[in-house]
């Protein structure tokens, strides 16, 4: 299995000067540390508006830092929104394009359409369109990266002249399309379209079997939107590694219980005032009451690690937080059921800085090896196996309906 690091970059209220500076810096040091330590790779999202849940509203430029700062990780966008009101497609291809050749091809291209009312009113999306926006633009922006020129586009949703989208990218056809899946239902979506399945709902091992087989079974019949398939599933899980249980816990579960929180608070039951909401004052106050109670998580108890642990009905998370030989049990579940990479959520809450450093040591110095080694035969074999699967795709894949105009030309206008 391959192991990637994700960012929301999370920085709960009372904020001070120079609180997002360090964040950032901290955040590039801990991708820097992660790229010699062999971690895969680090993904990074794409959110507007949502105070103290995510502060990252330029990936773009975060990995472009990065991409300078490594030599070695990928380098992955989890996600571009792509309706066109968030980000016109021509601009997506660009950037996408120009962090491959800064990076010397890095770049894993994730892609999604938003589900929080903070952003979708924000930028004025239609909640009932955005699902067919997104699909008009996750076709464009492939062919943008591939065709000289990009012959133009009269959709529904933009309307383009034909125009030479540059610069192209380091990877040939492009880099891997990946699209975000937070229901077992859009494990479909994603195997359909011939796209990686970026999982962001906090699953266990068992549950995960099922995604899997969904997914590849799907592959069987997809019609690829880009110009090659990506057939690979990634799951997220919240994180930190010790050596002692408690240690762990009192360490990392309660980022993790508020990156759960937080994540409700702006996409299920919360009421936010822009500005003046508190996130973090109203977790203290009502973790208990949606379950994100320490009292769930006990060191020393017989059960293994698990995303979720309930109690009464209710659930928190906990995922990978806890000693190695917990982790690797728990990651060993993912391995034997076919997961791709697993997504390691550490950066959440007021979780520290240091804490999470000494974590993705301890974690690539005792768990890592055990699946790393078995990674290179793992993929070797998955490669010949899904080989006529990909071939296949490809021949179902749907030429573009807008030809190039080979008379068309652009006359430059004089200023007046």
């Amino acid at each position: 299995m391959k192991f990637g690091i994700f960012y929301e970059h999370q920085l709960p209220r009372p904020w001070h000067d120079g609180d997002e500076a360090k964040l950032l810096s901290d955040a590039l040091e801990q991708v820097e540390l992660a790229d010699r330590l062999g971690f895969d790779v680090v993904w990074e999202v794409e959110h507007h508006f949502l105070e103290e849940y995510s502060h990252s509203s330029a990936p773009e430029v975060f990995l472009a830092a990065a991409s300078q700062r490594t030599r070695q990780i990928r380098l992955g966008h989890g996600i571009v929104l792509l309706p066109p009101n968030y980000n016109h497609p021509a601009r997506v291809a660009e950037r996408i394009a120009t962090l491959d050749l800064l990076s010397g091809g890095r770049v894993e291209f994730g892609t999604g359409e938003s589900s929080s009312e903070m952003e979708l009113a924000g930028f004025g999306v239609p909640r009932e369109e955005k699902r067919k926006m997104w699909e008009e633009m996750v076709r464009l922006v492939p062919r943008m990266m591939v065709e000289t020129p990009f012959a133009g586009c009269d959709t529904p949703y933009l309307k383009m002249p034909p125009r030479n989208v540059v610069p192209k990218p380091t990877q040939k056809p492009h880099p891997p399309l990946w699209v975000a899946c937070s229901r077992r239902e859009t494990i479909h979506l994603a195997a359909e379209r011939g796209m990686g399945s970026l999982s962001f709902a906090f699953i266990n091992p068992e549950e995960a079997r099922h995604w899997v087989g969904d997914y590849y079974k799907t592959l069987e019949t997809a019609v690829p939107v880009g110009y090659a398939v990506n057939p690979n599933i990634a799951i997220t899980t919240t994180f930190l590694c010790c050596r002692e249980e408690q240690e762990a816990i009192d360490k990392g579960i309660d980022g993790a219980h508020f990156f759960g929180y937080s994540l409700g608070h702006y996409y299920v039951y919360g009421d936010h005032a822009p500005g003046r909401t508190n996130v973090w004052e109203e977790f203290e106050q009502r973790r208990e009451a949606f379950g994100f109670s320490r009292r769930i998580v006990r060191a020393g108890e017989p059960e293994p690690l698990g995303a979720k642990i309930l109690e009464q009905g209710l659930g928190a998370l906990r995922g990978a937080v806890g000693t190695t030989a917990q982790i690797s049990e728990f990651l060993r579940g993912f391995e034997q059921v076919g997961v791709d990479q697993v997504i390691l959520v550490s950066q959440a809450g007021r979780n520290r800085h240091e804490d999470i450093c000494e974590s993705l040591e301890l974690f690539a110095r005792e768990v890592m090896p055990r699946f790393k080694d078995r990674e290179p035969a793992r993929e070797r074999e998955k490669a010949l196996r899904l080989a006529p699967v990909v071939e296949r795709a490809l021949g179902r894949r749907e030429a573009p309906a807008h030809k190039l105009d080979e008379s068309y030309r652009v006359r430059a206008l004089p200023a007046v």
